[in-house]
């Protein structure tokens, strides 16, 4: 175990060293810019185009190639990315970063919207549709093809083999079974045994059966989560200002709050983008394995949830966790972290023992659909290596893989996790630099008409009450 930890901090520390934050922002900037500042101008039009459209029945009945509709992609999308890194990921850039690091996490999310809409984009663009209507796609296949480099998307692959099973595989079935460990004396074996049949029933399905699990669990989880954070925020409102000014102070001068133990600006900067990634996944390339299933007409149609879902997850779920752990100030003690530290803000925040059973049934329902769907990471990863036939095999791996996780040891695979982000990026955000002049063409094609429409309805709509 030391020579592991010593191997994965001189790999964590080359792969999250300034250089590495210094291209992922660059990169957001660089999309930011290229794509017309789109998250910030036209955050109205993302909005109506994502969730607006979710609950139109317009289009119906048209045949488009996908196979999933357009808002259960979406919400397989949020349910992967909504999981631990929300809970327990905020709670460890707190404690390893300061409070700043949680400024810098929203930051870096404004930054990566403009990443996951070309990420989207691109992996409509260059999925493949099978005989039988399945969907395969994914930054290996546009790496692949738009880059023209086989062996980097096979490396990429491995890579998100890997990524899936640490995040997913270990992290979030980690975090579950300690949670029910320490609140109800769940044994971790019953845990994983009953996590990794329910698993099983969604995953032998197939993409069409997780997504009709998705559009159920993921807008009820969040929405429960986000509501149980507000009336945080409400019943100890007088304290909110300050922990907002703290947040603020901690970014730019971590070593007046914390006295000298988190440091210097970077290591907030660091915890809280790599946190940030951990938990929105921009930059990692991963949206695009789900949202190629979508029945969408053009890439761009789909592309609109990418800032939606980085706002969704990073803005609200994880302000609403890290507000409520420098709130409750016990991310100054040295037996709190993770899952159990945000579980604590929230009870010491909340009358009774509402909090914690908030932050539990998060920490469940969040990693449940994050086992199901981080899934089809792996599938995509093997299959664009080996082949269809694997696909089979594979949801037997995970299924025990859930079950391994469950009882396994959580010591070093936060810091394993911050590495395994830090290597998977680099071939995605070469992918979208090379092709983003790709990106602007579609844009411009699809988005910037569609744009003058929607404009033109809002006036229309705003006539229409007068």
């Amino acid at each position: 175990m030391d020579l592991i930890v010593t191997i994965n901090d001189a790999v964590n520390n080359f792969v999250w060293g300034a250089p590495a934050i210094i291209m992922i922002l660059i990169t957001g900037i660089y999309l930011t810019v290229r794509l017309d500042f789109i998250q910030f101008k036209h955050m109205g039009y993302l909005f109506s185009r994502s969730v607006g459209k979710a609950f139109s029945k317009k289009g119906e009945g048209e045949k488009v190639d996908g196979e999933v509709t357009s808002f259960q992609a979406a919400m397989m999308s949020i349910s992967a990315i909504v999981g631990s890194g929300n809970i327990a990921g905020v709670a460890t850039a707190i404690v390893s970063g300061g409070p700043g690091a949680l400024f810098w996490m929203v930051v870096a999310a404004f930054i990566g919207m403009a990443t996951k809409f070309s990420e989207i984009a691109l992996g409509i663009k260059y999925r493949e549709i099978r005989k039988d209507g399945t969907v395969d796609g994914g930054p290996m296949y546009y790496i692949s093809k738009g880059l023209h480099c086989r062996w980097l998307g096979v490396f990429m692959s491995i890579c998100v083999i890997f990524y899936a099973i640490v995040i997913s595989g270990i992290i979030d079935i980690n975090t579950m079974a300690a949670v029910l460990d320490e609140r109800f004396s769940v044994p971790t074996v019953g845990t994983g045994v009953f996590f990794a049949i329910l698993t099983g029933i969604c995953i032998f399905g197939g993409a069409k059966r997780i997504g009709h699990v998705c559009e159920v669990l993921a807008p009820f989880m969040g929405g429960a989560y986000i509501l149980g954070g507000l009336l945080i925020i409400v019943l100890n409102i007088s304290q909110v200002p300050s922990a907002i000014a703290l947040i603020l102070e901690a970014a730019f001068t971590p070593r007046a709050v914390t006295g000298g133990a988190v440091g210097s600006i970077f290591i907030a900067m660091r915890y809280g983008c790599a946190r940030g990634i951990f938990s929105n996944e921009a930059g990692v390339g991963s949206a695009a394995m789900v949202h190629c299933n979508a029945t969408v007409q053009h890439p761009m149609e789909q592309a609109v949830w990418g800032p939606v879902e980085v706002f969704l997850d990073t803005v609200l779920v994880c302000s609403v966790s890290g507000i409520a752990v420098v709130m409750s100030g016990l991310y100054t003690d040295p037996d709190l972290d993770g899952a159990r530290l945000t579980m604590a803000a929230f009870d010491k925040l909340l009358p009774g023992s509402w909090g914690g059973l908030i932050t539990l049934g998060a920490v469940l329902l969040f990693g449940f659909s994050c086992l199901i769907t981080f899934n089809i990471y792996v599938e995509r990863g093997a299959t664009f290596v080996f082949g269809e036939k694997v696909r089979p095999l594979i949801r037997i791996l995970w299924v025990i893989c859930v079950f391994v996780g469950a009882i396994s040891g959580e010591s070093v695979v936060w810091d394993i996790a911050d590495t395994v982000n830090g290597i998977i990026i680099f071939p995605n955000l070469i992918a979208l630099w090379v092709l983003s002049k790709e990106l602007v063409a579609m844009k411009k094609e699809w988005t910037d008409p569609d744009m003058l429409r929607y404009k033109a309805e809002k006036e229309a709509r705003r006539m229409a009450k007068k």
